[in-house]
Parts: C-alpha cells; sequence; structure tokens
C-alpha cells in the first residue's frame, strides 16, 4: 500500500493529475465518520473532496472511478489504511493513504484544522 503524509499532498497531485484531463482532479475521499466531518475538515485545493464513510464504501464503492487518483483520509490513518487495502483489492490502481490523517494535516499543512 502507498502512503503518503499531508505535507506530501501537494506533490502527490501534481504527480496524479492527468494532462490529458486538466479538469479531472485527483480524489481525497474522507472516510470519517458525518459527527467528525462536522468537527475538523479540509479545504478542497487542487482535488475534489468526497465524504464516504468507512462502512459505506463496501455499498458505495461503485460510485467512484478506478482510473482516478484517490487519496484516502481518517482520524489517524488506520480506517483510510483498510480503505486503500479494500479498493485496491477491488481494481483500484491509484489509491493512497494519507497517513497521520487530519490530525497530521492540522500540524503539517492547515494549523486552522481543529484537532479533536
Amino acid at each position: 500500500m502507498n502512503s503518503i503524509t499531508p505535507a506530501q499532498l501537494a506533490q502527490w497531485l501534481q504527480q496524479a493529475a492527468d494532462p490529458a484531463q486538466p479538469d479531472a482532479l485527483p480524489v481525497v475521499l474522507d472516510v470519517r465518520e458525518p459527527w467528525e466531518l462536522q468537527t475538523a475538515s479540509v479545504k478542497p485545493e487542487g482535488f475534489e473532496l468526497r465524504h464516504m464513510p468507512m462502512r459505506s464504501v463496501p455499498a458505495r464503492y461503485p460510485e467512484l472511478d478506478r482510473h482516478q487518483p484517490i487519496a484516502c483520509l481518517c482520524h489517524h490513518g488506520a480506517r483510510s489504511a483498510q480503505v486503500v487495502q479494500f479498493l485496491e483489492g477491488n481494481g483500484f490502481t491509484r489509491v493512497v493513504n494519507i497517513h497521520g490523517g487530519i490530525h497530521a494535516w492540522s500540524q503539517e499543512r492547515d494549523p486552522g484544522v481543529p484537532v479533536y
């Protein structure tokens, strides 16, 4: 499984961008629960932000494009790592885990994101 830190996200976004489809943004898939999303969320800058709680992924993953780059995000990185493994097992090839989750995001990218 590939992992990146929040600090590495900008570089990953550049590498993941498809010059043939400049309007197709990579996805940050937030797999946290709705209450967590209300507590702290990230700003979609250079990516599409999608919310799909981890427990809903087995039923909802067909909503995702298998060829679109996806970076999975949770609180600390454990749930998102499980989602990455699930997606890879279902044919997704351009998926990474955001190691450290939104907690690390607050420390490395945006201190305005609340820590909980």
